[in-house]
């Protein structure tokens, strides 16, 4: 989720609704413009124990923020409490229960990714040594309740905590023992946008059983395979789901800034404070009428931050995100950017893949989410079948949109070998959470706290 460091008292105020729309449209790049922004989440747990570390404890998160400050990071304080780092390579967030997030720079290609990647990985194995702490690539706390995990110290986090029992059963799951991979995607235009929009939105639940792995709850096995693509069920459905606008003739930026005015607020952020405005309405806020800030009208920031508080499973920003992954390990949150790029940023993959999708109907769609999380691949699809029917197909169009972009590294590799891990998915018939349970009724003879050994970076 997104930190904030500090207001810009110089944003533009918001005068018409023409401009919400219009922060869309400033997202539009050409396509040598494009970049890719990879997000990724891990568990952070004290190796004497397995026990999720405090933010203030002796060698807990405040400790490992301040561990990565020699290698270039840069503190970012609320409170006068670190919270969040900034580099050259994107910057280092905590959600709410401590899970340590890299949401990375910008970059051209895969192989500056997952150099990336394995760059934070590095410097946060080298740190967790130090302090004796592990880290673990999953989609869900495999072992712990609520009540066991810690909370950080960030104001968003507090004013969420309070809301999410409101609106839904799972949202305190999804904040408190949930990680993901998510990737950020750039688009030409409006139509572009459209698109890529309903290609991801209909493959979404592809990418879901792929990457499923999080098969266990409180240490036994929990009935789904991506038990947190479930939690987001119920988690608040004015903010998340697979949007079926997205699909109606006519969408575009300004459908999506309708959607998001009516998506309920959580909060302001005014001289380094949220200010709690969770239920409220960001209309009100044009009129200058929101009780908690009598008055005032709304910054281009403040829509800003309203954007970043919707969940769907693909979310318009000024460019896409990608929201339907289980976190998990190195060679798989460079799968995720691959499987993407490959489908979203060739003209001719792109269009291979709306080809597979653009028949479904609103409710094989919805029908697809929904069986993903407990089934996987053997969910069934539009048509007959099951969903691992197209996987292959869909890796292949991936695939070409990746031989034709051509980017090589110094080896004169393309990216099309960051598939590999799903190909190898799909061969094997087995999405990894199920390879995790075949190790919890086998080899770890019913006891999940071997997760920690194998799933650890």
């Amino acid at each position: 989720m997104t930190t904030k460091t500090v207001s810009d008292t110089r944003a533009a105020v918001i005068e018409s609704r023409d401009q919400l729309i219009a922060r869309f449209a400033s997202g539009e790049k050409p396509a040598e413009r494009w970049r890719i922004g990879t997000e990724h989440e891990k568990f952070v747990y004290a190796t004497s124990d397995h026990h999720a570390p405090a933010w203030d404890e002796p060698g807990g998160i405040r400790d490992l923020l301040h561990a990565l400050e020699p290698h270039g990071w840069r503190p970012v304080e609320e409170g006068g409490k670190i919270i969040a780092l900034t580099g050259a390579d994107g910057s280092v967030s905590l959600e709410p229960a401590g899970q340590f997030e890299l949401s990375g720079a910008p970059l051209e290609n895969l192989h500056q990714t997952c150099a990336e990647t394995g760059r934070h990985l590095a410097q946060v194995k080298e740190a967790g040594e130090k302090l004796g702490i592990g880290f673990l690539g999953l989609g869900m706390w495999p072992d712990k309740t609520r009540a066991e995990l810690p909370i950080m110290p960030k104001g968003r986090y507090a004013i969420m905590l309070r809301h999410m029992p409101r609106v839904g059963t799972m949202g305190l799951d999804m904040m408190l023992r949930t990680c993901t991979i998510q990737v950020n995607l750039d688009y030409a235009s409006e139509a572009d946008m459209v698109k890529k929009f309903r290609v991801g939105l209909a493959l979404q639940p592809l990418a879901t059983a792929l990457f499923a792995n999080s098969p266990f709850t409180e240490g036994k096995p929990n009935g789904f395979l991506s038990y947190r693509s479930h939690i987001w069920s119920d988690t608040d459905p004015a903010r998340t789901g697979m949007l079926p606008f997205v699909f109606e003739d006519g969408f575009g930026y300004e459908r999506y800034a309708d959607y998001m005015l009516d998506v309920p607020m959580y909060f302001a952020y005014r001289e380094g404070r949220y200010i709690d405005a969770a239920g409220l309405s960001f209309r009100d806020f044009l009129r200058g009428e929101l009780s908690v800030l009598p008055g005032e009208k709304p910054t281009i920031e403040d829509w800003d931050d309203h954007l970043s508080t919707a969940f769907p499973e693909v979310r318009l920003k000024t460019f896409l995100e990608m929201r339907g992954a289980d976190g998990g390990p190195w060679n798989r949150i460079c799968a995720l950017p691959a499987f993407w790029v490959g489908l979203l940023y060739d003209g001719v993959a792109l269009d291979a893949a709306w080809d597979v999708v653009k028949h479904w109907t609103l409710e094989q769609r919805q029908a697809l989410r929904d069986a993903v999380p407990k089934l996987g691949l053997s969910a069934p699809i539009p048509g007959g079948g099951q969903l691992r029917d197209i996987a292959g197909m869909v890796l292949d169009i991936a695939h070409g949109g990746l031989k034709a972009r051509a980017r090589l590294s110094g080896a004169g590799e393309d990216e099309t070998g960051f598939l590999e891990p799903l190909r190898e998915i799909v061969r094997a018939g087995k999405v990894p959470a199920e390879r995790l349970l075949d190790l919890y009724h086998g080899a770890w003879g019913g006891d999940v706290s071997h997760v920690y050994g194998d799933a650890s970076f």
